[in-house]
């Protein structure tokens, strides 16, 4: 792709989030870490959330906090309750309360479909699917007991999952991911539909192909970059920033009314290109 056709960056208001407390799960690389770091940058203070990889995360806190706010590493497999309710009651004691739950957190393990073994299929289930159940319960809870503080945000809380285009989208060979996002999307919801009259929005974010460390073999070359982006209508691959705002925009009260929702950040992949000339 010529830098032409390369997204602009955008820039992140930086009071939208004034005063919140975020935590994001999978906080150390890619889409995570793009999002603690803009969300750092609209105002709020952040625990950035990883399984491994500390280094990592401790270099996110640090460009976190360069913009004016507080941050913190936690260490918590996001798939064990243990670890999820004692990552929560350490935000709490840290920041004294929570805002905003990005459950980002997750992983593939690929493989054909009667090749792959339960412990892989297992694995992503519980990860992707039992991680984002496990965070949304833990913050549901702080933030029924806290109710909503007008200063602070419309909302008594926001939790935002991280779905996938393949929540709709089918993906031969990765049963155990697709199946993982088709449940994030019932979930959220119908977490949307019961916490809603408390005040609670709940909604996700679907992105398309993105460039991370996760999907590297499909955009890394030229040649890949082109097959990729047969794909994609907008002509170009995403990178974390682009989801990272959307996250930004969907936990602030610019998006008071948004309960429920979906919001694929795809450059036009759920729009089906192959019936643009094949229909």
């Amino acid at each position: 792709m010529g830098s032409s056709q390369d997204a602009p960056r955008a820039v992140v208001p930086e009071h939208l989030l004034k005063g919140q407390k975020a935590l994001v799960t999978g906080a150390n690389s890619g889409i995570g870490k793009a999002t603690a770091i803009a969300l750092g940058k609209a105002g709020a203070d952040v625990v950035v959330n990883y399984v491994t990889g500390r280094e990592d995360a401790e270099a996110v806190v640090e460009e976190i906090t360069s913009h004016g706010v507080r941050a913190l590493a936690h260490e918590a497999d996001v798939s064990d309750e243990g670890q999820v309710a004692a990552m929560m009651e350490h935000t709490v004691q840290e920041f004294g309360t929570l805002d905003i739950l990005v459950a980002n957190a997750g992983l593939q393990r690929d493989a054909p479909f009667t090749e792959m073994t339960l412990a892989q299929w297992q694995k992503v289930l519980d990860v992707n699917l039992t991680g984002q159940f496990l965070c949304a319960r833990e913050a549901a809870k702080v933030f029924l007991r806290r109710g909503v503080v007008p200063e602070v945000s419309r909302a008594a809380g926001k939790i935002i999952c991280m779905s996938s285009v393949h929540q709709i989208i089918p993906w031969s060979g990765h049963v155990n991911y697709a199946a993982s996002k088709g449940g994030v999307q019932m979930m959220m919801e119908t977490l949307a539909q019961e916490l809603a009259p408390k005040k609670i929005r709940v909604n996700a974010i679907a992105p398309g192909a993105i460039k991370t460390p996760i999907n590297r073999d499909a955009w890394q070359t030229p040649e890949a970059e082109k097959d990729l982006l047969r794909l994609i209508p907008y002509d170009r691959v995403g990178d974390p920033d682009d989801i990272a705002h959307a996250a930004v925009a969907l936990a602030s009260d610019l998006m008071d009314y948004v309960v429920g929702a979906t919001l694929y950040v795809d450059g036009g992949m759920t729009l089906f290109p192959g019936f643009a000339t094949g229909g």
